[in-house]
């Protein structure tokens, strides 16, 4: 007899030997014992969870002959075929290879006939994503109404495939991934039923690699069993399945963390030289990062990082000296350079450049500490006495940090008091009244345009190229030059309320505001010439001129407008 592979050894034969999908097992059971177990079931999630397992199981205890029940004899003829999958009324069915509309058909005439010696016909199509549209069409009706000995159990891991026609006439069930620790645990169990001596952190790494799924981490325990007869040392394990042992990646990460270049130079030649998959390195170590920073935040580590509690332990002596804020700089850099390295024709020079920027980068400094800092530096110039009678060669010669303090010590506008405001404007007030008419036109349009400056700095902008052309007893000129923006700008009215208050101050009465626009001869010859060419492409387009050009196979020299 050929060799039975570990997975369909130890295949589970009962819903409660099935490991962490209680949530899926426990409801079929109880709607087996209501009898109300759907007609068609999906079971999607990913790979080597039990979906197929799952499937098997439910036959069994929907044909057991001292069924149906939740938990099937596993002795009597129907469950003995199902485990040895030969069964005449239950059908194993590959959707990638049987995939066709034709197939489709041929199984739909089938199940009008009743099941040799059970009480359900039950078809379990694997991989069901792989139908065809037209098949899936010609299975809609039987799908949603199959005659009451016939169910379906579909299983996919790509459930967004499958139409939403066919989803909204399946019950689904989500399979989780597998956690790291019932892996080792179920490896475990599985090393000592066959007698095979094998360390906890070997079992680890087997089911790290797994990647949540059972049946993977089976197969690689079933490749190290063939290795090795009867035990198998930590340095084996990491030989034959060709991992990078956990104490690089916390070497390489504690070196980047030191900002160690050439720790880090040093631990990647290692690394490389073993022949170890340098683009496996990089995901593990980003992955590490990522597990440093959630560390760090310190809520809801075990949930969110899956890994033995020797590992986090070492995880929380790695990054407590360590800010988030640097944490997440080294995890953001080491993401984005995650493509250059992964297309690079030589890895291990993308990832020496990746490190070495690493190292390179300043610690970036959160907001809190900025501002305390600043706020230190401020205090500590207010508090130290002021020089007196200093020459303007002395305070040109003034370092960094004293002009850093003088700017922040400068008095800002929501600083100062509302009393000190009203004592500007009125001062403002007092210089401008009644000075109009003393001064020239230039003159006044200054002082103006300053008063404005403080009160309205948007309008300012908006004035900077206007000027006062004519005072009269009931009404001013202003001339303004720009674009049309810059003159709409001025004429809003809260703009030009404003503005009249402010000439009122000013000439001490009211006057009407007569806003004038400045044309530019650069911009009026330029509108000529626009003109003038639209004329000349009038008459180019003229008919009579096209057929004369044409008729006499004539040249166009030039075109003068009268």
């Amino acid at each position: 007899m050929s060799y039975l592979v570990l997975a369909r050894k130890y295949r589970p034969q009962r819903f409660d030997q099935v490991i962490e999908q209680d949530h899926i097992t426990q409801t079929l059971s109880n709607a087996i014992d209501a009898n109300r177990v759907a007609h068609a079931i999906l079971f999607s999630g990913p790979r080597g969870t039990g979906k197929t397992t799952v499937a098997r199981i439910l036959a069994k205890a929907m044909n057991c002959m001292t069924g149906p029940k939740p938990v099937p004899c596993n002795e009597c003829q129907s469950c003995l075929e199902i485990t040895s999958g030969n069964a005449v009324d239950v059908f194993e069915i590959d959707g990638a290879s049987n995939n066709s509309v034709d197939q489709v058909r041929e199984l739909r005439e089938n199940v009008k006939y009743m099941p040799a010696h059970s009480l359900y016909k039950i078809y379990i199509i694997d991989e069901v994503h792989m139908l065809s549209i037209p098949a899936f069409n010609a299975l809609l009706k039987t799908l949603e109404e199959p005659p009451s000995h016939v169910m379906f159990v579909f299983a996919t891991t790509e459930p967004h495939k499958i139409p939403i026609t066919i989803l909204s006439r399946c019950q689904r069930h989500d399979f989780r991934r597998i956690k790291l620790d019932s892996v080792s645990k179920h490896l475990r169990f599985l090393c000592e039923q066959e007698g095979f001596a094998i360390g906890a952190e070997s079992l680890e790494v087997i089911a790290r690699e797994s990647g949540g799924s059972m049946r993977d981490a089976i197969s690689l325990l079933d490749q190290l069993m063939s290795c090795s007869q009867g035990s198998i040392n930590h340095q084996q394990v990491l030989d034959i399945l060709g991992v990078v042992d956990r104490e690089y990646i916390f070497s390489l990460s504690g070196a980047i963390l030191r900002r160690d270049i050439t720790g880090i130079l040093d631990t990647l030649d290692d690394i490389y030289n073993r022949g170890h998959n340098l683009l496996k390195l990089y995901s593990d170590l980003l992955e590490h990062f990522r597990n440093l920073l959630v560390v760090n935040i310190g809520k809801k580590v075990h949930k969110l990082v899956d890994l033995p509690d020797h590992e986090i332990d070492q995880m929380l002596a790695q990054s407590k000296h360590q800010s988030m804020t640097e944490l997440h700089q080294i995890f953001d850099l080491l993401f984005q350079e995650e493509s250059s390295v992964k297309f690079a024709a030589q890895p291990k020079l993308a990832m020496e450049m990746v490190f070495i920027k690493l190292v390179r980068l300043r610690p970036a400094l959160s907001i809190d500490e900025l501002i305390d800092k600043l706020d230190g530096l401020r205090n500590e110039i207010e508090s130290s006495p002021q020089p007196r009678n200093l020459s303007m060669h002395q305070v040109a010669e003034k370092d960094d940090a004293t002009a850093l303090g003088r700017a922040l010590h400068q008095d800002r506008p929501e600083r100062t008091s509302v009393q000190s405001r009203h004592q500007q404007r009125a001062k403002s007030e007092s210089d401008l009244s009644g000075c109009g008419a003393r001064e020239s036109l230039g003159e006044a349009w200054n002082k103006l345009f300053d008063y404005i400056s403080q009160e309205n700095p948007s309008l300012a902008a908006s004035l900077t190229k206007c000027s006062l052309k004519k005072i009269a007893d009931d009404r001013i000129e202003i001339e303004a030059a720009g674009n049309g923006f810059t003159i709409n700008m001025i004429r809003r009215d809260k703009n030009m309320a404003f503005l009249k208050q402010a000439c009122a101050d000013f000439f001490g009465k009211e006057k009407q505001i007569i806003l004038k626009t400045k044309i530019d001869p650069e911009d009026e010859k330029k509108k000529k010439k626009d003109q003038n060419n639209i004329q000349k492409q009038k008459a180019l387009s003229h008919p009579l001129v096209a057929d004369a050009i044409e008729i006499f196979d004539g040249k166009l020299i030039d075109v003068k407008l009268h």
